[in-house]
């Protein structure tokens, strides 16, 4: 596992882990890494201090102190702060607002908004599936969409 600092395009930064440098750069090509505050996926690495290995099992990161070795029994329950913990509940409140809300009409998204925006069905509160290339094609069309904030487990 390697910890990534990150930063969003509007400078919200934030720290995730990823199974290797890879796995990053796989999920934020795809954008799949999303920023926890204002949900952006457009999200790039910050410089980082190296993570330097003493002996087995004890690294220092930057100047900080060496902190005892984490067992199952001190292990905390959660490696988020209060403010994170808030931030993701008010994104799983919105996204389940927003499910209890619509309908999900799935890969059919792109047709059924172009649908209701030439007056071709009824409007209706619809949430689906479009790749990158159809989103654009709707919003150049005049069509309004937007994204549902990604699940922050969804991005881990």
């Amino acid at each position: 596992m390697i910890r990534f600092s990150l930063v969003c395009e509007t400078g919200h930064t934030f720290e995730s882990w990823f199974a290797s440098g890879m796995a990053y750069d796989h999920q934020a090509g795809n954008g799949l890494v999303a920023c926890p505050v204002c949900a952006t996926s457009k999200v790039t690495k910050a410089i980082m201090a190296p993570a330097i290995a003493l002996n087995r099992g004890t690294v220092i990161e930057s100047n900080e102190t060496v902190p005892p070795p984490v067992t199952p029994a001190t292990a905390a329950p959660a490696l988020l702060d209060p403010r994170q913990r808030d931030v993701r509940a008010m994104i799983g409140a919105i996204r389940a607002q927003i499910i209890s809300d619509t309908v999900d009409v799935g890969k059919s998204f792109p047709e059924e908004a172009r649908k209701m925006h030439d007056g071709e069905t009824p409007e209706r509160p619809i949430r689906g599936e479009a790749s990158i290339e159809e989103v654009h094609a709707l919003i150049d069309e005049g069509v309004k969409i937007m994204p549902i904030p990604p699940a922050p487990e969804d991005l881990n």
